[in-house]
């Protein structure tokens, strides 16, 4: 399972975040996932509340943003549907070949954290992919 993996450097990249900006604990992180990284959101946000139950981080929200591919004709300027699990190499109409937009993101968007000296929880913002 990559998922815990996966959830291990999101968990330590907010901690380096958290001690950057002198937090107490983190609040919210969210991370876009795209649909060609193999990566279940589901399983995923499991190994998140794995790594994160009964320790400082507790019941931190964690948000999986979706991100789907679509696969697009340029001969018929149109997005075409994909059929089952598989990706079609070829147009179903014109028969010319497709291109797959998206879904390769695996990316930390936002950091929130619970500052350590104040009540107002702060947000941190780092973008880049993991994996």
């Amino acid at each position: 399972m990559h998922e815990l993996s996966i959830a291990q450097e999101v968990l330590a990249t907010s901690d380096r975040l958290l001690a950057e900006h002198g937090g107490a604990r983190l609040l919210r992180v969210r991370v876009a996932v795209g649909e060609l990284t193999a990566v279940e959101p589901d399983l995923l946000r499991f190994a998140w509340e794995a790594l994160t139950a009964g320790g400082r981080d507790a019941g931190c929200l964690f948000e999986v943003e979706w991100h789907p591919a679509r696969q697009r004709c340029p001969a018929c300027r149109a997005d075409k549907p994909r059929g089952g699990r598989s990706w079609l190499p070829l147009c179903p109409d014109c028969g010319g070949p497709l291109e797959v937009e998206g879904g390769q993101e695996l990316d930390l968007l936002q950091v929130e954290f619970e500052p350590a000296a104040s009540a107002e929880p702060a947000v941190s913002q780092e973008a880049g992919s993991h994996g």
